[in-house]
């Protein structure tokens, strides 16, 4: 392997653990925001007309349905 393609790989690694990380911060410190990101990102998936694997992957994306009005939906309450 070329020295090219292993600093491509090394940066592909560190993109992608940063970015978990983001959102593991983000879901433990902000997680109405998560909530909110995650549903804009599966409702354009999940829209009439797009490919069966791209509705299921809306589907995947998107967050449980809140349960009450005072909870986050964890459903730990019921």
């Amino acid at each position: 392997m070329s020295a090219d393609v292993q600093l491509a790989l090394q940066y592909a690694a560190v993109t992608l653990l940063v970015a978990v990380s983001g959102w593991v911060v983000l879901k433990k410190q902000a997680p109405a925001t998560a909530r909110r990101l995650r549903i804009a990102l599966a409702v354009p998936l999940v829209r009439p007309g797009r490919p069966a694997w791209m509705r299921a992957l809306g589907r995947r994306i998107a967050p449980e349905p809140r349960v009450g009005a005072g909870c986050g939906g964890c459903d730990g309450c019921g």
